[in-house]
């Protein structure tokens, strides 16, 4: 049976929901059916924007290597093919694949992969002709009416199109010199991500010896912003077992990189984007609330933006950056992804934008300018001012409860109340994006609802790494037994 329905009636029903990268929600609720209407709802936004008119456009759609994808890549192909356009089947590649072959290409795509959630979610990323989709976006497409049928038959994908990851593997070999990378040992922890072969082709490419580590047939929901246990232990082990000068790798959809230095230590994404920038030369700066404050004390940039947590509420203060005739833009977040919105000149090459987050191009820049400067990656990360960051998070934590917690805080006195014992007077507040605090002692606890999954986050940044791993367990503890 059929029925009318607008996107967002079946999102309230369903509890698949745009999160900040896109539609999640648990696999076994992301039926065929409720893809394809969503699919449906995304091209007749289009097609209301003028970028689809039927007249036989491409989609690309691409996807991770979670369980459930491959099912889902089938139903969102058939949506495609039902509203009159010809699905473009990129396979298993990145995020960032396959969002630039449809920049350069000028048509939509769509991405399936819930990045490092857990394997039993997924989730839909759609970019349009243009770049990704905006939270104006999304609004415009939550108020599309399809036509949904829980059940819908789906026919096999096409045969592969290797065009796109062709593509994002020539966009990084031909722009580094052949030899960038000689004499590098690089360990490349592979598990599930996605990119896996990508990243040793390129590094081996650039002269680099590379050591494939951690294969894995099943997910694993490695998460760059909050990094299990097993993974820091790992590192090291393989640092020492191996003798390596870093240790690179990406989360799910590897769209985020993970890279470690010469001792096995893995190295903030915040801390990475800067390094990524100057490198680049990069003037205009923009990166979430919750980035590390080395971004400010270093004065290498002459112009730092602070947004809300997401990819879309970087890439909108990017072109907002543009409008206002800013050059040489970039955005990366805390997680790693870095974002290129202008054109850059390195070894008298162009690199063009790509306004999606990107993992390849930050572990290039890391080290290539420790094999440039004949430093290790730990020095590279001594020229940062001393700031330290840790995070983690609570899991199966309801966004609803999220949120009474941070309403809970809403004046000096009352966060004083519960943090005011461990880490002093408050200096000043910031609700950007959840609560970030800022002490009179410049430490800085930062709290908020995860915007992709039912997870509760808390970040603690100070001048010392002892610091701010005391304030984590501290908070940690303090939030869990506020949780009930």
């Amino acid at each position: 049976m059929t029925e009318r329905i607008r996107i967002d009636a079946l999102m309230q029903r369903t509890g698949v929901q745009f999160g900040t990268s896109g539609a999640r929600g648990l696999a076994h609720s992301m039926t065929n059916g409720l893809c394809h209407a969503y699919t449906s709802g995304f091209l007749s936004f289009l097609e209301e924007q003028k970028e689809l008119n039927k007249n036989g456009e491409f989609v690309a759609v691409a996807g991770d290597l979670r369980p459930s994808t491959g099912r889902i890549m089938k139903a969102i192909a058939q949506a495609v093919h039902d509203k009159g356009y010809n699905p473009v089947n990129c396979g298993r590649i990145p995020t960032p694949a396959v969002a630039l072959y449809g920049f350069d290409q000028r048509i939509p795509s769509i991405m399936v992969t819930g990045s490092h959630i857990p394997a039993d979610r997924n989730g839909i990323k759609f970019n349009k002709c243009c770049g990704e989709i905006l939270k104006d976006d999304e609004s415009y497409i939550m108020e599309q009416v399809v036509d949904y049928q829980e059940n819908i038959k789906v026919s096999a994908l096409f045969d592969k199109n290797n065009q796109p990851i062709d593509n994002y593997i020539k966009r990084y070999i031909e722009l580094f010199p052949s030899d960038c990378l000689s004499g590098l040992r690089i360990g490349v922890y592979q598990h599930s991500a996605v990119g896996r072969e990508v990243i040793v082709h390129i590094l081996k490419e650039l002269g680099a010896q590379t050591i494939t580590l951690g294969f894995s047939d099943n997910f694993i929901p490695v998460d760059t912003e909050a990094i299990r246990d097993e993974d820091v232990d790992l590192a090291k082990k393989w640092s020492q077992e191996y003798n390596l000068d870093s240790i690179v790798s990406t989360d799910g959809d590897s769209d985020r990189p993970l890279i470690s230095d010469e001792n096995g230590h893995w190295l903030r994404g915040d801390l990475v984007g800067i390094l990524v920038a100057r490198f680049l030369g990069a003037k205009s700066i923009h990166t979430p609330i919750s980035s590390n404050t080395a971004l400010e004390k270093c004065e290498w940039f002459s112009d730092i933006n602070r947004t809300k947590i997401g990819s879309p509420y970087v890439i909108s203060s990017m072109q907002e950056a543009e409008q206002r005739e800013q050059t040489k833009v970039v955005g990366y977040e805390a997680n790693g992804g870095f974002l290129v919105q202008s054109d850059f000149n390195l070894y008298g090459k162009k690199i063009t934008p790509l306004p999606t987050r990107d993992a390849i191009l930050p572990i290039l820049s890391i080290l290539v300018t420790a094999a440039k400067n004949k430093k290790t990656i730990s020095e590279c990360v001594d020229m940062l001012p001393a700031r330290f960051t840790v995070s983690d998070r609570i899991q199966d934590f309801p966004r609803e409860k999220s949120m009474m917690l941070i309403d809970q805080f809403q004046n000096h006195s009352e966060i004083e109340k519960v943090f005011g014992e461990l880490f002093g007077r408050i200096s000043k507040i910031d609700q950007t994006d959840g609560l970030r605090i800022t002490f009179n002692s410049e430490d800085i606890l930062h709290i908020r609802p995860s915007g992709n999954a039912p997870e509760f986050r808390c970040y603690n940044e100070s001048g010392s790494l002892e610091r701010a791993l005391y304030m984590q367990k501290q908070a940690m503890e303090k939030l869990n037994t506020l949780k009930d």
